[in-house]
């Protein structure tokens, strides 16, 4: 199998033309790492979210937030993570992306220090795997094999102050609230039987405006 390069022609063509080449080839050198070494295992496993890139059929990237409890990441090995798959609207962007080229990217962000970290790899996920089990209420689980790691300088990454994890991070039996979404009134007829039983139990429906509102007030 040939060994994925680091730089493709666009990215030399624009390193030329701005003089950056050189700098470039040093940084990979100092840097870019195929697997974590003690530090970068810390610093992933002391997070509660991150952004994933994937990338469709097509050839479409797109970006997605993920969250859960401080320590949803695991680090299987120095090669490997694994994170869950909680549930969503339903589409499943993500990990059909997944399923379908299997190419991720990973920005973790420490925003009170600053910090970040980069990882790039393929991805899958299994039906049957046993990790799961470290999840409750998740639905699938995400592993990723590591082609390469780094460490970014954290210059134009603003200070933020953690002020309070999600109230939807699943608790250690499983349990989440309602997301107000599903109490809409266009998306009643489609939710799944288990989420039609769970909000009709609420007895609340919502139209689109009350959903805004909610959103705009930081609880949607």
């Amino acid at each position: 199998m040939r060994e994925k390069q680091m730089y493709g022609k666009e990215h030399r063509r624009l390193q030329n033309k701005f003089g950056t080449e050189n700098l470039a080839n040093r940084l990979e050198e100092m840097i870019v790492k195929p697997s974590l070494d003690e530090r970068d295992k810390g610093f992933i496993v002391s997070r509660d979210m991150f952004f994933l890139s994937t990338v469709d059929s097509e050839g479409r990237p797109t970006v997605s937030f993920k969250g859960g409890a401080i320590g949803f990441i695991s680090v299987l090995d120095e090669r490997t993570l694994a994170f869950p798959s909680y549930d969503g609207n339903g589409m499943f962007y993500s990990m059909g992306n997944i399923s379908s080229t299997g190419q991720v990217g990973l920005l973790l962000i420490d925003f009170e220090t600053p910090h970040r970290m980069r990882i790039q790899g393929s991805a899958s996920i299994d039906f049957n795997d046993t990790l799961i089990e470290k999840y409750p209420s998740a639905n699938l689980v995400v592993r990723v094999c590591i082609e390469s790691t780094w460490i970014n300088c954290p210059r134009y990454i603003p200070s933020y102050n953690r002020v309070s994890g999600s109230k939807y991070i699943p608790d250690e039996d499983g349990n989440t609230p309602i997301p107000a979404w599903k109490k809409l009134e266009e998306v009643r007829d489609v939710l799944t039987a288990h989420d039609k039983e769970a909000v009709g139990a609420l007895g609340e429906t919502l139209t689109m405006e009350e959903y805004s509102r909610k959103v705009s007030e930081g609880d949607g």
